[in-house]
């Protein structure tokens, strides 16, 4: 991959001497993540999707959970020490985190916001992320994502 082609996440990934593999498709408006891990070739429990939410207080969290789950708001706002969280509009996003919707990925958003990951990547060999651009994935040890995301493993799902 040449240099220009390489995503932001990528970079802090290469900035911070970790090793990861990019996954490049064809992407679809309509495309969901089940259909994602399938051109991958890999289980659905393994490819994860990103989401913002904001906190009664106003702050903002980001939860990183498998393509085939549902972030459970409840779940969510506990592991968060909120009374409430929601979901951002999708307006919002491209702001707030620098990243659109389809190519959201909890490394390399324009602040570090509080992260959380579903407790099951912790007993997984490796996790797929977007690589911050819609048709673009990168493959990593989940510790390796925890630590450069500085997610905390929770029960969100």
């Amino acid at each position: 991959m040449k240099k220009e082609d390489k995503t932001n996440v990528m970079r802090v990934l290469d900035g911070k001497k970790i090793c990861y593999e990019s996954h490049a498709y064809e992407p679809d408006a309509t495309m969901t993540g089940e259909e994602i891990a399938g051109i991958l070739g890999e289980d659905k429990n393994k490819v994860f999707k990103t989401l913002v939410t904001q906190g009664k207080s106003g702050a903002y969290y980001v939860f990183v959970v498998p393509v085939a789950e549902e972030l459970d708001l409840k779940k969510a706002a506990k592991a968060s020490g909120e009374k409430s969280v929601s979901m951002i509009k999708q307006k919002e996003l491209l702001p707030l985190t620098g990243y659109v919707h389809g190519g959201c990925s909890p490394i390399g958003m324009k602040k570090q916001f509080p992260t959380f990951i579903h407790e099951t990547a912790t007993g997984l060999d490796k996790v797929f992320v977007s690589a911050g651009r819609v048709g673009f994935q990168i493959e990593l040890p989940p510790e390796d994502l925890i630590k450069v995301a500085g997610c905390k493993p929770a029960d969100i799902v």
